[in-house]
């Protein structure tokens, strides 16, 4: 019976070692695992200081394309100084074409009245359209009644400005006279056509205001003053 009882303390003491050495061996993996998490959270660390570390790279990325959209500001504004310079370009002309340039036909309004003195003559008054400014270089227009050779005014020398500056209000006239001759002589016209020289492309063909008798044909210089185009032969 004593043996019996020896035998079972025995394996009791037995049993009892085991679970210690299990428990001791159970603390040193815990401790081993302790470990490695600690080792582990240390890359963990190293790594969020990297991605801090990125971070501060991508706060600095803001700053260099804020450089670039300064940049792209600047070419806006360069493109924006061009187009003041374009502007400016176009005040000086006001957009208008034949400015500062000889008149040509097509940069004039004209009226023409039927006048009493030297027998009866037409005063055709000249003035640059809206917006326009040029100069009658050509002394005397070019005058003709038709496309046949005997309707062509000839000049007679009387006024005359060189040039003529016309813009705004300001006025040029030139007198003709459609025949210097006497007795039934002539052609009828409707219509006289006048060009600022022989060689404008565009004449203007101007309605008279009555029906006019023409025989040799004269015209006068351009003047300001209409005192000075009362055509006459001298």
């Amino acid at each position: 019976m004593r043996s019996r009882l020896a035998a079972r303390s025995t394996r009791l003491v037995l049993a009892a070692a085991a679970v210690t050495a299990l428990a001791a061996a159970a603390t040193a993996c815990d401790n081993g695992d302790t470990t490695d998490a600690g080792s582990s959270a240390t890359p963990s660390a190293a790594t969020s200081a990297a991605g801090g570390g990125s971070d501060n790279s991508s706060s600095d990325s803001p700053s260099t394309s804020g450089a670039s959209a300064g940049d792209s500001d600047a070419g806006g504004s360069a493109d924006k100084t061009d187009s003041g310079d374009d502007s400016k370009s176009g005040s000086g002309d006001g957009g208008k074409s034949g400015y500062g340039q000889s008149c040509g036909t097509n940069d004039l309004d004209f009226t023409v009245t039927s006048e009493s003195q030297a027998g009866g003559y037409y005063l055709v008054t000249a003035k640059a359209k809206s917006g326009i400014t040029c100069y009658l270089d050509v002394n005397t227009p070019s005058v003709s009644f038709g496309s046949g050779a005997d309707g062509v005014a000839s000049p007679v020398g009387q006024g005359g400005e060189d040039p003529i500056k016309l813009t705004g209000s300001a006025v040029a006239y030139t007198g003709i006279s459609p025949k210097t001759t006497k007795g039934d002589a002539g052609k009828e016209f409707e219509n006289v056509i006048v060009a600022t020289s022989d060689d404008d492309p565009n004449p203007a063909e101007l309605k008279l205001p009555d029906t006019a008798d023409v025989d040799k044909p004269i015209v006068t210089n351009w003047s300001t003053d209409r005192a000075e185009t009362v055509p006459v032969i001298v």
